[in-house]
């Protein structure tokens, strides 16, 4: 009898693992790049390759960002390009919140980094084969500031996220 048990206590925590690890198929594409000493030069934009992408899905894209807070703004600007494998490219300036009205962080997380996913491009079908070449820069800047913030403080990492959409 006991033996059973165990064998059904087994059975349950690999089934259980298995739904786990399940639920995150949708996942085409997830990495990130730490960003050096939190400081992210504008210059220095982040570049993500991906190669041999399904041609037929729709998908939505993310961008991922990790702060501390030593972010000092409460939002973030954002130049996100997107080289296709023909060699056409598409290029958004982008405005994210990070903070509420009352000066609160957003994204998840319980320390002082948090976590932000960001809708980058939504139903989006990639259908060409071949290399797609993701850049993004920050681009934020104070008021009165011509040139920017560089290097920006605060952000430790900066990802991308593709995931297929469920139908």
């Amino acid at each position: 009898m006991q033996t059973q048990i165990k064998i059904h206590k087994q059975l349950s925590l690999i089934a259980f693992t298995f739904l786990l690890f399940s639920c995150n198929s949708n996942v085409v594409f997830d990495q990130y790049v730490s960003i050096g000493n939190q400081q992210w030069h504008s210059e220095k934009g982040i570049d993500f390759i991906i190669n041999n992408l399904d041609t037929i899905s729709a998908n939505n894209v993310f961008i991922n960002i990790r702060n501390t807070k030593n972010y000092e703004f409460s939002s973030l600007f954002l130049i996100a390009k997107l080289e296709l494998p023909n060699g056409y490219k598409v290029i958004d300036t982008l405005e994210y919140e990070m903070t509420d009205t009352s000066g609160n962080w957003l994204g998840s997380g319980f320390t002082d980094l948090k976590e932000n996913k960001l809708f980058y491009k939504e139903n989006v079908v990639f259908s060409e084969i071949g290399t797609y070449k993701f850049n993004i820069q920050h681009a934020t800047r104070g008021i009165n500031d011509i040139q920017g913030k560089n290097p920006l403080e605060g952000i430790t990492d900066v990802g991308l996220r593709i995931e297929k959409i469920k139908k």
